[in-house]
């Protein structure tokens, strides 16, 4: 449903995004993890169509998000790191304004908005202004929206930050249910106990590449770290010790390099 061939993104001389190529397949939950700066975030945001690569393709169903970005667009709904609201309007608004720039007509909209607030419990505030609302509320109204016309697709970046425990269920139930549903989960998050417990398959990034690519428990295998949590085997993967290693033809490898730090 998501695949990224030979994809690389720079600004200026750094090189963000070098040479991915990632395949995610319908029903789906993956797991993007990788320190800041990464290049995650910029990743995203070419999957979404709001950069574009310098080289390599990036395809959301059958749709190619440089060529066909309005077509791709109609197959995702997306979650930002930052959810952006417009401070005047209140949530409903908000929601019915997103409804009619895609295209849905009154009675999906209607359905889905019913269907959404049962499920984020949204009916307490949907009638204020969003400049009114928490954190976590804006972040509640934005899985709202990006779930309102029931894309196949769903993009979240750090799902978790500013919910409290029972709203971080919800999403969990809620992202770990679409995906048995066969819908496609992107998941960039740095809760790695999230990204343990949810999801099917991890991708670790550091400096622009991807260096491990399959389960944790492939991960630890790799690593011969039978016992270890995901985020001790994310550490000893990230901490420098470690170069460019994944091999796409051998999923789950990620081979220790000699370190040039000292000890």
């Amino acid at each position: 449903m998501i695949e990224f061939d030979n994809v690389s993104r720079s600004y200026g001389r750094k090189i963000a995004v070098d040479g991915l190529s990632l395949t995610v397949g319908s029903g789906e939950l993956f797991a993007f993890l990788g320190p800041n700066g990464a290049g995650k975030t910029t990743t995203i945001k070419m999957l979404v169509g709001l950069l574009r690569p310098d080289a390599g393709r990036i395809q959301v169903g059958n749709f190619d998000v440089v060529r066909e970005t309005r077509d791709a667009a109609q197959q995702m709904g997306y979650v930002p790191d930052q959810p952006f609201l417009y401070d005047k309007l209140t949530g409903r608004e908000f929601l019915e304004f997103l409804a009619d720039v895609r295209g849905l007509d009154r009675a999906t909209w209607e359905a889905g908005l019913e269907q959404q607030c049962r499920r984020f419990g949204l009916d307490g505030f949907l009638d204020e202004l969003t400049e009114t609302y928490s954190h976590g509320m804006r972040q509640r109204l934005v899985f709202a929206a990006a779930l309102l016309h029931d894309p196949k697709v769903l993009v979240v970046d750090e799902p978790m930050v500013g919910l409290d425990p029972r709203a971080g269920r919800i999403v969990k139930d809620l992202l770990r249910g679409r995906a048995a549903e066969g819908m496609t989960v992107f998941m960039s998050t740095h809760t790695l106990s999230v990204a343990e417990e949810i999801a099917d398959r991890i991708g670790i990034v550091a400096r622009g590449r991807l260096q491990f690519l399959g389960t944790v428990d492939e991960l630890r295998a790799e690593l011969a770290s039978p016992q270890s949590s995901l985020e001790s085997l994310y550490l000893a993967l990230t901490d420098g010790r470690l170069g460019p290693a994944y091999d796409p033809a051998r999923p789950g490898s990620a081979t220790p390099q000699p370190s040039d730090q000292a000890p």
